[in-house]
């Protein structure tokens, strides 16, 4: 996806919360931790462990996630996703199981079906801060920010939500890409705040600083952000942009070196801005 603003990609979305299975199955995203979803915990308060057949459907449950997890971790996706949609007729009301799908759908790159479970999920449950991050994440990097803030919001007043960071970088994003800078400044400062090292929350607030023309700014939160986490081919991009303006060759030549060496796709001359 590329920016209309600067002909750059933008960076790329903190990845969506993930389903404990997947954790577990080595799934994480672009150097960034990943929340672990609270349906286990919501699973077992919802079991009466008086009742057989329902304790053992439960567990039946459990298992399915396990090998759909597994499966995803092996790259299976096809085995993976026949066991998220068991695991969705096992439980129908269950928002983990759409995750699940959705997750998957997401890596084939079929966009619009992630998108339509996600949303499943957030109706399933609707006051659930992860599963509300989920979709609004999808919605911001499938070109609709505006509505993905709303989501945003919801997430963030569920007093239960735990790595609010992770919303509040999102949301900063988001609102830079709707135009929002206030918003985007205000929500972005609040994550780094809660966690100074959250790596989308610093590139956003690069690219933030660099739209207004405070280069200097700029660079400090990029260098702050390669500093945090691997470098992405949109972090690379920004560097290079923002030294332009700065008018340091060597620190341009440095990172275009950079981006041909660990991103040769995307070191092509309009990539470079």
């Amino acid at each position: 996806m590329r920016s209309r603003r600067s002909g750059t990609r933008l960076p790329e979305r903190l990845p969506v919360v993930l389903l404990a299975a997947l954790l577990l199955a080595g799934c994480g995203g672009h150097g960034i931790k990943a929340t672990q979803v609270r349906w286990d915990q919501q699973a077992s308060q919802q079991v009466d462990v008086r009742d057989g057949r329902q304790a053992r459907r439960h567990q039946r449950y459990q298992e399915i996630v396990r090998l759909a997890g597994d499966r995803y971790g092996r790259g299976q996706l096809d085995e993976a996703f026949g066991y998220a949609r068991s695991a969705q007729k096992l439980d129908p009301a269950n928002p983990a199981a759409y995750t699940l799908q959705a997750v998957i759908e997401g890596r084939r790159g079929r966009q619009e079906a992630a998108g339509e479970l996600y949303r499943r999920a957030a109706e399933l449950a609707p006051r659930q801060g992860d599963v509300l991050n989920n979709y609004g994440a999808w919605l911001c990097a499938n070109g609709h920010p505006a509505e993905a803030l709303v989501w945003f919001d919801r997430a963030l007043a569920d007093a239960a939500y735990e790595p609010r960071a992770d919303a509040l970088a999102n949301a900063g994003g988001c609102a830079l890409d709707a135009g929002q800078r206030e918003r985007a400044a205000q929500d972005l400062r609040q994550a780094l705040e809660l966690a100074p090292d959250n790596a989308y929350a610093l590139e956003s607030m690069a690219r933030s600083e660099f739209l207004q023309g405070r280069y200097f700014e700029a660079r400090a939160f990029y260098q702050r952000r390669l500093a945090a986490a691997p470098a992405t081919l949109s972090v690379l991009q920004l560097a290079i942009q923002i030294e332009e303006r700065l008018g340091d060759r060597s620190a341009v030549s440095r990172y275009q070196q950079r981006l041909r060496e660990e991103f040769p796709a995307g070191a092509t001359p309009n990539s470079q801005g």
